[in-house]
């Protein structure tokens, strides 16, 4: 392994040498750099597989994990082979690339990650939970930042903890809420399967004060509804929501059962889209999927809702068994589990898709398994820190 390891670091040193130059001298190290890669390309497949799988094997866990990346940017031949090998988090439990956030989690655990907090900023960092403790660092996954409209709230979800542009490469979706904070859509900027529906919108928006090109096709997929229920009579008692999932089928929980599974990032591409004419309208519209019912939306689509906690009678609370995950009781705390809307509830109605839970001021746990994905169940859990007045 320290002769693998000693490859890898020889790749990273030449990703960062300057290609440029100057003299004789500095034209031979980027000759002989050059000669050195080709080496490597040009390896023979059987030995390189046998390479990369070793690779991966060993490297299971973050931060050695990142070598497995680096693999993958040594190359084409290397980025096919080490695609082939790194499995879908589905199948091996493990986040290693930024297209895995968008991937269902594994079905018979869950992966364990935490929100933290920043109200000055009014942004949420997803990170991957690399120990049992809560107060490792972990491994940053996605970011959000809260934007307040005139009629309705939208979350930007991104890729980068410092860029939230919607016209950046970054972007990965949104979160959007009603004026009330009882209802929310999350979009996905790119189409989560084969024939998803585009949401029309703006040609521009102003996002953190930056204006996005009408050139530029931002145009976002409905991916899920999130409904919370009105405390008309005002009694104590945990939120009650549903979650329609738009893009995963509800047989998707059944045995054998498959959910759709993005396998690369689109960045924008204007090839992927049709042209059609962009119109303009008011800046402070609101989409009419956030204001119609749910009901009809419901059909052969997955819904999620709460799983009913218990009262106890000692601690006169409500409570839910978070196996230690959660320490701090909170109206925001919720486990949600697949709706048996088409039929008898079976085994499957009975695990937990998605927890989310407070363990401090402001570091929340997030565990999802399939047939979710850690943007999803980002985006369901960022819906929770909205202000609800009407349901408390």
């Amino acid at each position: 392994m320290a002769i693998i390891r000693s490859i890898i670091e020889d790749m990273r040193s030449r990703s960062h040498r300057v290609a440029v130059v100057v003299d004789k001298e500095e034209e031979k190290v980027v000759v002989g750099d050059s000669l050195r890669q080709s080496c490597w390309a040009n390896m023979p497949q059987e030995l390189l597989r046998e390479v990369l799988l070793r690779i991966e094997a060993s490297e299971d866990t973050w931060p050695p994990r990142k070598n497995v990346v680096a693999c993958a940017g040594v190359c084409r031949s290397w980025r096919v082979i080490t695609k082939e090998i790194v499995k879908k988090p589905e199948l091996s439990s493990k986040i290693t690339f930024p297209i895995s956030v968008k991937q269902p989690g594994p079905r018979e655990n869950l992966i364990q990650c935490f929100i933290k907090r920043n109200r000055s900023t009014q942004t949420y960092y997803l990170f991957l939970s690399l120990t049992s403790s809560l107060g490792d660092d972990g491994k940053f996954l996605l970011a959000a930042r809260r934007c307040r409209r005139p009629t309705c709230t939208d979350y930007i979800i991104s890729l980068h903890a410092d860029d939230m542009s919607r016209g950046s490469n970054n972007y990965v979706g949104k979160l959007r809420s009603n004026f009330l904070g009882t209802k929310f859509t999350v979009y996905d900027g790119q189409p989560p399967h084969a024939g998803a529906n585009i949401t029309k919108s703006r040609s521009t928006r102003l996002v953190n004060l930056k204006q996005v090109s009408p050139k530029v096709p931002n145009r976002d997929f409905t991916v899920a509804h999130i409904s919370y229920e009105l405390n008309v009579l005002g009694s104590r008692g945990p939120r009650r929501m549903h979650c329609v999932m738009n893009s995963i089928p509800a047989s998707s929980i059944e045995p054998g059962g498959e959910a759709p599974t993005q396998t690369e990032f689109s960045f924008n591409s204007v090839d992927m889209f049709p042209l059609f004419p962009f119109f303009r309208s008011k800046s402070n519209r609101v989409d009419k999927s956030l204001s119609g019912p749910l009901g009809d939306q419901k059909d052969g689509k997955l819904v999620l809702k709460n799983k009913a906690p218990r009262w106890h009678e000692q601690l006169q609370c409500w409570c839910l068994n978070f196996h230690g995950r959660v320490t701090v009781a909170s109206v925001k705390n919720f486990q949600l589990v697949a709706s048996a809307e088409n039929g008898p509830a079976g085994p499957e109605h009975d695990k937990i898709i998605l927890q989310f839970g407070k363990v401090g001021k402001d570091l929340f746990t997030m565990d999802y398994r399939y047939p979710i994905s850690a943007f999803q169940a980002f985006a369901i859990c960022l819906s929770s820190f909205d202000t609800k007045i009407a349901c408390e």
